[in-house]
């Protein structure tokens, strides 16, 4: 159930007719369901509601790296302004081929994913916005995740009420209905993780400079005013993280809460998911916009609904080095640590630092003596400074490695440290991602995990399927395909 504020009006349904070889071919349109309902069904009227939303963010800064939004979908009286946020985000001289529309089914249970491949148009108040048939065939032939199911689309509002914002936006005054780039209408209903997993796979190969994505979703559902902003304010962080697993978290936590009559934590959760698993490393997800029902005209604060905007950012990936010197002073503090464990003292950390060394991430330290490994232990640490993290891993490859007998005071200046700086972990959803010889595998599964630094692959003959594959059994202890229902991620290695 979403809000919305009634509004009278007489559908008028236009045909459009099309010759082709002398035939009359008559476009499939379906219909504005939802004018008169969520937005208005006089076109004067809603272009005036649409514009004056949207000059409310005039000033918001505006980006042509845009790779897609989250945008509520109640009645424009309710989250229109946030609405409107997400939309003012978008440079209007920004041209895309395409724009996929993902949302909830309020009506109809799917399991999977319907693709609206049979229709030409999708009509509002404001004319007619074009379907790309082409592509809503493709996905559905790509996957038996994707079929068409006419009720999954029929009275469903979620896609229909973005459509106004994309015709005022691309098309305004003078301008042909036509500029509004085609459509790929989705509507998502599966709590099934794998097949929202398959949906990714299949539609990330679209989410290019060329397309953009429009998820659609109100966030908490008829909790009290003040409950509302606590549960939206959680799950909105989780989707700033970009972190998948948090999200999912996240929301049964909210579940488990207890908090009076909170329903769902985000109506379109399926479609939010789908797309983070759609992302990696270059994208950034910034929040825009937070109201929910009760900040609106005082309206009743004992049952609201929240409405969160965000845009989803493409840039380029990030990439992390470090200097010379920077390589000198780990090196340093790595063999100072073990100095002073020998002398008794507790570890000292020296300053000034860079941004680099004090910067969060993981760290390998390496000992060796004549050519043979004397110790070595690592940690992914990204909640802690590198520079303590090569202090405390130098001393622990010295003394706490159980293959080997704690290094001696004799023993200091015959060591030759190596040290691996890991870059952060990134989450991958297919082996694809993986690069041998670039990438360290790092796999998890319940309490076992395992790891293969990058230069593994160096030093052994494996295939990308062999190299996983021993981690995933000599490493984890999963066996040897027990990656394959793994969480898998990957990192680099700065190795000097």
């Amino acid at each position: 159930m979403t809000f919305f504020k009634p509004i009278l009006l007489i559908l008028t349904t236009i045909t459009m007719m099309n010759s082709c070889n002398g035939q009359t071919a008559t476009p499939v349109v379906r219909p504005a369901t939802q004018a008169g309902r969520f937005y208005e069904g006089n076109p004067q009227l809603l272009s005036h509601e649409i514009d004056s939303l949207l000059a409310r963010h005039t000033n918001d800064q505006k980006y042509d790296s845009v790779a897609a939004l989250i945008v509520p979908h109640a009645g424009y009286y309710f989250s229109g302004n946030v609405a409107a946020s997400a939309y003012a985000q978008l440079h209007p001289k920004k041209s895309y081929k395409r724009i996929f529309l993902l949302g909830p089914s309020h009506h109809e249970w799917l399991n999977g994913a319907s693709v609206n491949s049979e229709v030409d148009y999708y009509a509002t108040p404001l004319g007619n916005v074009p379907v790309d048939r082409e592509v809503a065939h493709q996905l559905i032939g790509a996957d038996s995740v994707f079929s068409y199911q006419p009720k999954a689309h029929d009275r469903e509002h979620c896609l229909e009420v973005q459509l106004p914002f994309l015709q005022r936006l691309y098309s305004g005054d003078n301008k042909s209905p036509q500029a509004v780039p085609p459509i790929v209408p989705i509507i998502i209903s599966t709590n099934d993780f794998s097949k929202l997993k398959r949906m990714a796979e299949v539609l990330k190969p679209w989410l290019t400079d060329e397309n953009l994505f429009i998820i659609s979703s109100d966030f908490s559902h008829y909790p009290s005013y003040e409950d509302a902003k606590t549960v939206d304010a959680k799950t909105g962080k989780a989707i700033e993280s970009g972190d998948v697993e948090q999200l999912i978290a996240t929301i049964e936590a909210n579940e488990r809460s207890g908090i009076r009559n909170l329903a769902t934590s985000a109506c379109g959760e399926f479609p939010i998911i789908t797309l983070m698993l759609m992302l990696d490393s270059q994208y950034q997800i910034k929040h825009l916009l937070y109201q929910n029902s009760g900040d609106i005209d005082n309206y009743d604060h004992s049952r609201v609904v929240g409405y969160h905007a965000f845009a989803i950012l493409r840039g380029e990936e990030k990439t992390f080095s470090l200097s010379d010197d920077e390589k000198q002073m780990l090196k340093k503090i790595a063999y100072e640590s073990i100095k002073d464990s020998l002398d008794g003292k507790p570890i000292s950390h020296p300053s000034p630092l860079t941004p680099h060394l004090s910067s969060n991430c993981g760290a390998f330290v390496s000992l060796h003596k004549q050519g043979r490994l004397r110790g070595c232990i690592g940690h992914f640490g990204e909640d802690t400074p590198l520079h303590e993290i090569v202090a405390e891993m130098a001393r622990a490859a010295a003394f706490e490695d159980p293959r080997f007998m704690p290094v001696t005071r004799d023993e200091l200046d015959d060591l030759d440290i190596e040290i691996s700086v890991l870059t952060p972990m990134r989450r991958i959803q297919s082996l694809d991602e993986f690069q041998l010889h670039r990438h360290g595998i790092y796999i998890r599964k319940g309490y076992r995990s395992g790891t293969f630094l990058p230069q593994v692959a160096d030093e052994v003959n494996w295939t990308k399927e062999e190299f996983v594959g021993h981690c995933s059994q000599d490493k984890a202890g999963l066996g040897w395909d027990g990656w394959r229902d793994a969480e898998l991620y990957v990192y680099e290695a700065i190795v000097f």
